[in-house]
């Protein structure tokens, strides 16, 4: 097998992956970034909305243009970008990738893994007729591939990316005709919602859709509420939007420790306050760390990638320290303002963990 040699190698070219490329490579470090897809990105292809936040995470931008401008500022650092290439393992021989149809071994003096998370799905009778997907299929359809995913839909899941999806379908042309949301409040930012009953659409919470019927697609959507009262809805489309999970496959098969905070999306990796793991030269960032906003993977990938070149000696510690407090201090910024006072708490709970071991 064909071994190869590079100085910071990035699993994922997301919002964290890239971000941590581009400061990496700021300081001088010789970068590359493999991703399984065809573009680089990641959730941000999928997002039209704009974004919330400072200049420096692209406040007032969308997030197609805002992946754009992140792509054409790591290349012309000169970051090497390896598309559709598959990270499948992190051994103590390398890190085995599948480049062109060939399978490699990396060698890479840091790791930063930014593999990003998965969209959970949930079942209920019906669910497999055509015409129920996940938000991710609906963004991709309406936003990159402009094919509308339905006439008349109904949403499942109101954290923020179902109320940004509903509103994304209206801007298209569907009718939303409901957001169903099984928890007795709306768990994404208010703002959203208030865009969505301004445009008449209704957010039912204590709600769960109890069957789905057509012959061969979906044709009518029956939901139930806490006190047995039914509703039923002439839609063609279902759009689950039911959260994600952290994919942290490639972070298990390494060895790093982990802990279950539900808050952050299940099983996540125990790190420092600049992204470093529990596996020395391995470090992680973005939503493989815990599920949260766009802006956050960004501000998590500068911290990791400061932290790589640092530790590859392209700066002093002090230097080290006085960079990444100022992303710390971005987290902590978005954490009391946009985020809600659990996320704070668990992510406050991954260092403490982290630093009982270190102890």
């Amino acid at each position: 097998m064909k071994e190869l040699e590079r100085e910071i190698l990035i699993i994922g070219a997301g919002p964290a992956g890239i971000s941590a490329a581009i400061e990496a490579a700021k300081s001088g470090a010789k970068v590359t970034v493999v991703d399984e897809n065809a573009t680089v990105g990641g959730q941000l292809y999928k997002q039209i909305h704009k974004f919330f936040g400072s200049a420096e995470n692209s406040a007032g931008m969308r997030g197609f243009e805002i992946a754009q401008k992140l792509e054409k500022e790591a290349r012309d650092l000169g970051v090497e970008f390896w598309l559709s290439t598959v990270a499948y393992g992190i051994f103590k021989e390398g890190v085995g990738v599948v480049k062109d149809e060939e399978n490699l071994i990396v060698k890479a003096k840091k790791i930063i893994v930014a593999a990003g998370g998965i969209e959970n799905t949930t079942a209920f009778p019906g669910s497999t007729l055509p015409g129920v997907m996940l938000a991710g299929a609906a963004q991709m359809l309406a936003n990159v591939h402009r094919v509308l995913p339905g006439k008349r839909i109904v949403v499942v899941g109101s954290g923020n990316v179902g109320l940004i999806v509903a509103y994304q379908m209206l801007q298209a042309g569907a009718q939303v005709l409901a957001v169903i949301e099984k928890g007795e409040k709306i768990g994404g930012y208010g703002v959203h919602a208030e865009k969505l009953r301004t445009a008449g659409v209704p957010i039912c919470t204590g709600t769960v859709i109890s069957s789905v019927s057509g012959k061969t697609s979906v044709e009518k959507v029956t939901t139930v509420d806490a006190e047995g009262r039914e509703n039923e809805y002439d839609a063609d489309t279902i759009i689950m939007a039911v959260g994600m999970s952290p994919m942290t496959e490639l972070l298990w098969n390494a060895g790093c420790r982990f802990e279950f905070i539900g808050e952050l999306g299940g099983y996540v990796p125990l790190h420092d306050a600049c992204m470093a793991t529990t596996v020395p030269g391995l470090y992680a960032a973005g939503d493989v760390t815990g599920v949260e906003e766009a802006s956050v993977a960004m501000e998590e990938g500068r911290l990791a990638g400061i932290a790589a070149a640092a530790a590859c000696g392209y700066m002093s510690e002090s230097e080290r320290d006085a960079k990444c407090a100022k992303h710390i201090e971005a987290l902590r910024e978005l954490e009391s303002g946009e985020y809600d006072e659990g996320r704070s708490a668990a992510r406050a709970k991954k260092l403490e963990l982290f630093s009982a071991i270190e102890k």
